[in-house]
C-alpha cells in the first residue's frame, strides 16, 4: 500500500542535507531555513542491520578501507527476462505465488482486478463527494481534483487485494496518484484514507499531491524493476517496470544469467547462486532481512531502483527510531512497516529471518495459530533449523494456560496476542509489531509506553500489573535498560548521560539501537561522549557509523571531525559516505583542502543522487544547499525555484528562497514571498519564525518580535521557535520576558541544552545566582561531565 505521512509532516528526507546544526547559533549568524529545514539528516538515520556481537574495534580495514577491485574479468550485467519462463522449472512456488498479495500488489484496472462499487456510487467525505462509474470500458472516479473542481479521473491500476484496495488515478506528466478514498474488501465499503483530517485541495494529503504520488512513493514496491524515470526538463514521468506485482526477480534479481546456468551455457552448474547475485534460499539472516527491508521499511531512496547485490544502505535510508515513528521501547507508533521492528527483536539476533515464519511465495505463515512459534519454542527446547542460536530456548509447553494465563482459543491464548501486539494503519489495516517484546504491564505505564496486556483489559492498569506480578513475580525487564535510558534520555532525567554511556558500553545491543543511543549524545555532550561516539564510527555495522558521524560532527571541534571522519570516505557502504562528505562539506574549503582528494568524488556522489532525484522538491533543496557550500552559490536559487516547482506547498524551499533572496539584498521580494505563502498557510509557524528574521535584518524590530511570538505560539512543539524567539527578546532590550520564554521552555523540554546555557547566562547577567545554581545543578544530575559546566557562571 501507499507509503502515507502524517499530517503536516515534510515527505521523508531523499538524502542528507549538507548544512551544520544552528545548535549553538543566533538567528543572525546562519540562515536558519537552510539548517533546520532540509529534510531529515543521514547520518542521524539509525539503521539496524547488523548484529552486534562485540564492542566495536579500533579501525577494523574491513570497514576502513575501500571495496578492492577484482582482478577477476567482469561479466556482462544480468537483465531481467519475462517471468513466465519461470512458471516451467518453478511450477510449486509460482503456484503459492499465483493469488498472492505480492503477484496482486498493482494490475490494471480490469473486471476481475477491481472490487470496489463502481456501478454509479457515491461517497460523501468530511470536505469532498467522490463518484465511482465505469464507461467505455474503463474505471473512473469523479472528485475534486488539483484545482478543487470535480473532474473525472480515469483509474489506472489497483493497488492491494486485502483488507483494502486504493486506486491509481491517471495525471499528466506521467503521474500515478493514490486514491484519498479506498475500498474496504472486508466490510465492502467506502472510505476516506484520512477520516476527521477534512483533506481538501488545499491540504498536502490530498490526493493530488507530491506526497501521494506514487510513482515515488509507492510503485516501486508493488512492481519489478521499477524505474521512475524522471525528466526534469520536461517535468514528467516515463515509469517503466518489467512486470507488474511482485515477482520472482523483484527479490532473487534479473534472472538472465540464471537462464544461462539452468540450460548449462558458460556457467558453472556448481555455483551456489545458481546465476543469481545471491542464494536467496541459503543466504545469512542479514541478506534475507535486507532484501525484504527494501520493501517493508519506512525508507526513502538513494536513487532510482536498486541493485540486488547491494547492501541496503547504499540505495535506501530506512526511517530512524525516532520518537515520532516509535515508542521508547521500540514498539511501532507510526507507520514504519517490519523491518524497523524486526531488527531489534532477539529473534533477529538468534538468526531468525522472515522465511522462518512466512511463506516468501505465498506471503501465508508457514502454520496456523501457534504453529509458527511453536516451531522453536516448545518442549524440545529446539531451534527449526540449523543456524539458528537456540541457546537460551527452554524446553516447555507454550501454549498451556500455565504459561499463557488464558484458556485455549480466547483472546490472550495466542503468541501474536502477547508478543505481537499490533495497530490499525491505513484506517484497517491491522499490523503487528515485530519486534517480538514480552509484556511487562508495570514498566510500560512507567516509560508511557503500550502493553499487549492493558491494550485487552482497558481501564484496570494498576489491577493488571498487580495480577501480572501474582502469576509471573517481579519480571525483569529484558531489553538490558535501553528503554529506560531512552526514557531518561528524552525527559532530561538525572542519570541520563551516564545511562546513554551504559548502553553503549554493551556488546549485545541491537544495532538499530545502538544507533538511536548515539543520536541522543549531542544532548548530553561530554568528552566521553565524544571517544564513544568515534569508537562507533568503526563500527561493524554501517547504522551505527552512519550515527556515529552525526554524533561526532555535533559534539567535536572542526579539526577533530575532520581526522575522525576522513576515514569514512571511504567508506564500503553509500550511505556512510554521503554522511561524513555531507558534513565535512561545512568546513571552510581551506581547512578541507588536505582531503579534498578524498572527499571531491564523494560529495559528486551525493550530487548524482540529488540529480536522480529531482522530482522530489527535497532533493532540489539539497542541491541548493550543496551548491551554497561548494562555491556554487549562484545555482541555489534556481534550485529552489524547482522544489517549489515540484511542490509549491514544501514550505522549506520556501523559506529558503526568501533568505536567499533577502541576502541578495531583494527585501521586497522576499518578504512578498512569505506573505504569498503565509495567505495560504496560516497556521504555519515556520513561515512566521521566517518573516520575525526577515523583518529583524530589515530593522523593523516590533514586527519582527510579533512575528517570532507567533512561530513560538503556532508551533509550541519546535524548540527552535521559543528558543530564537527568546533570543531576540533579550538582544532588543526585554530580558525578563526573554527569561521567562526559555523558562517555560525549559518545563516542557529539560533536555533543551541551549534554552539552559542561555538561560544561565541571562540570570547571571541580571544578577540572580541562586537562579544560576539552580539550572547548573539540573544540568549536573544530568550530565555531570557536561563541559559547559566547567566554564558557567559560579563554576
Amino acid at each position: 500500500m501507499p507509503k502515507h505521512k502524517k499530517k503536516n509532516t515534510p515527505a521523508p528526507s531523499t538524502t542528507p542535507p549538507l548544512a551544520a546544526s544552528e545548535a549553538n547559533d543566533k538567528p543572525a549568524n546562519r540562515p536558519v531555513a537552510l539548517i533546520i529545514f532540509a529534510v531529515v539528516l543521514l547520518i542521524s538515520l539509525p539503521i539496524w542491520l547488523y548484529r552486534q556481537h562485540t564492542a566495536a574495534p579500533v579501525v577494523p580495514t574491513t570497514v576502513a578501507s575501500a571495496p578492492v577491485a577484482s582482478s577477476e574479468p567482469q561479466q556482462p550485467p544480468a537483465t531481467f527476462v519475462d517471468e513466465g519462463q519461470c512458471v516451467a522449472c518453478h511450477s510449486e512456488q509460482t503456484k503459492a505465488w499465483t493469488g498472492s498479495h505480492h503477484q496482486k500488489a498493482m494490475l490494471p484496472a480490469t473486471a476481475g482486478n477491481v472490487l470496489g462499487d463502481f456501478n454509479n456510487s457515491t461517497y460523501k467525505g468530511d470536505v469532498d463527494t467522490s463518484h465511482f462509474s465505469q464507461r467505455d470500458g474503463a474505471y473512473w472516479i469523479n472528485t475534486p481534483g488539483p484545482d478543487g473542481k470535480p473532474a473525472d479521473f480515469k483509474v489506472a491500476y489497483t493497488f492491494g487485494i486485502e483488507p483494502l484496495q486504493q486506486y491509481l488515478l491517471e495525471m499528466p506528466g506521467g503521474r500515478l496518484q493514490a486514491s484519498g478514498v479506498a475500498w474496504d474488501t472486508q466490510k465492502q465499503r467506502w472510505f476516506e484514507m484520512y477520516p476527521g483530517e477534512k483533506v481538501d485541495f488545499r491540504d498536502d494529503l490530498h490526493w493530488s499531491k507530491p506526497t501521494q504520488n506514487a510513482n515515488f512513493m509507492c510503485v516501486e514496491c508493488h512492481t519489478t524493476d521499477f524505474k521512475r524515470n524522471f525528466s526534469p526538463t520536461a517535468d514528467s514521468f516515463n515509469s517503466t517496470w518489467n512486470n507488474l506485482g511482485v515477482g520472482c526477480q523483484s527479490c532473487h534479481g534479473p534472472a538472465s544469467r540464471h537462464l544461462q546456468w539452468s540450460a548449462g551455457k558458460n556457467l558453472n552448474k556448481q555455483q551456489p547462486d545458481k546465476g543469481f547475485g545471491t542464494a536467496l534460499a541459503s543466504a545469512d539472516a542479514i541478506t534475507q532481512v535486507e532484501t525484504c527491508g527494501r520493501c517493508h521499511a519506512r525508507r526513502a531512496p538513494l536513487g532510482d531502483g536498486y541493485t540486488h547485490k547491494n547492501r541496503l544502505l547504499d540505495d535506501y535510508l530506512p526511517a530512524a527510531l525516532t520518537a515520532d515513528l516509535y515508542q521508547v521501547d521500540g514498539k511501532i507508533k507510526e507507520e514504519v512497516f517490519e523491518y524497523g521492528s524486526f531488527t531489534q527483536s532477539k529473534m533477529f539476533a538468534k538468526g531468525v529471518t522472515c522465511t522462518d515464519c512466512h511463506n516468501p511465495h505465498s506471503n501465508q505463515l508457514k502454520a496456523p495459530g501457534n504453529g509458527v512459534c511453536l516451531q522453536c519454542h516448545n518442549p524440545s527446547g529446539k531451534p527449526v533449523r540449523a543456524g539458528i542460536d537456540g541457546a537460551g530456548l527452554k524446553p516447555k509447553n507454550y501454549e498451556a494456560p500455565e504459561h499463557t494465563k488464558h484458556k485455549p482459543g480466547q483472546p490472550g491464548s495466542q503468541c501474536v496476542d502477547c508478543h505481537m501486539p499490533g495497530k490499525l494503519y491505513m484506517v484497517n489495516d491491522y499490523r503487528h509489531d515485530h519486534s517480538l517484546s514480552i509484556p511487562n504491564p508495570a514498566h510500560s505505564a512507567k516509560i508511557g509506553s503500550t502493553d499487549a496486556c492493558a491494550a485487552c483489559h482497558k481501564g484496570a492498569s494498576s489491577k493488571i500489573a498487580e495480577q501480572f506480578k501474582i502469576w509471573y513475580g517481579d519480571t525483569p525487564v529484558h531489553d538490558g535498560g535501553y528503554a529506560d535510558a531512552l526514557f531518561a534520555a528524552r525527559h532530561g532525567s538525572p542519570g541520563a548521560a551516564r545511562m546513554l554511556l551504559q548502553q553503549l558500553a554493551r556488546t549485545d545491543l541491537p544495532a538499530i539501537r545502538r544507533a538511536t543511543v548515539l543520536a541522543q549524545l549531542p544532548t548530553y555532550p561530554s568528552q566521553r561522549a565524544l571517544e564513544q561516539a568515534a569508537i562507533a564510527l568503526n563500527n561493524p555495522a554501517p547504522q551505527v557509523r552512519a550515527a556515529a558521524v552525526d554524533a561526532v560532527a555535533a559534539m567535536g571541534s572542526a579539526e577533530q571531525f575532520i581526522s575522525l571522519l576522513t576515514p569514512r570516505l571511504s567508506d564500503p557502504v553509500r550511505a556512510v559516505r554521503m554522511a561524513a562528505a555531507s558534513q565535512l562539506a561545512n568546513i571552510p574549503a581551506q581547512q578541507r583542502a588536505a582531503i579534498d582528494k578524498l572527499w571531491r568524488p564523494v560529495i559528486e556522489e551525493y550530487e548524482t543522487t540529488q540529480q536522480a532525484l529531482r522530482d522530489r522538491a527535497e532533493a532540489n533543496l539539497n542541491l541548493a544547499m550543496l551548491y551554497q557550500n561548494t562555491g556554487r552559490g549562484g545555482q541555489s536559487e534556481a534550485a529552489l525555484r524547482e522544489a517549489l516547482q515540484r511542490n509549491p506547498d514544501f514550505l522549506p524551499a520556501v523559506v529558503s528562497l526568501a533568505q536567499l533572496l533577502d541576502a541578495q539584498g531583494q527585501h521586497a521580494p522576499a518578504l512578498q514571498l512569505l506573505n504569498d505563502a503565509m495567505a495560504k498557510h496560516p497556521k504555519a509557524g515556520l513561515l512566521q519564525h521566517s518573516l520575525g528574521l526577515t523583518l529583524i535584518r530589515a530593522g523593523e524590530r516590533d514586527k519582527a518580535l510579533a512575528a517570532l511570538a507567533k512561530a513560538a505560539q503556532l508551533t509550541p512543539d519546535d524548540p527552535q521557535f521559543t528558543y530564537i524567539y527568546a533570543i531576540a527578546l533579550h538582544d532588543l532590550g526585554k530580558p525578563e520576558e526573554a527569561r521567562n520564554q526559555l523558562d517555560a521552555l525549559l518545563k516542557r523540554q529539560p533536555t533543551n541544552r541551549n534554552a539552559r546555557m542561555a538561560l544561565i547566562s541571562y540570570w547571571h547577567e541580571a544578577g540572580q545566582p541562586q537562579k544560576v545554581q539552580v539550572l547548573q545543578a539540573e544540568l549536573e544530575q544530568q550530565n555531570p561531565d557536561d563541559p559547559e559546566l566547567q566554564q558557567a557562571p559560579n563554576k
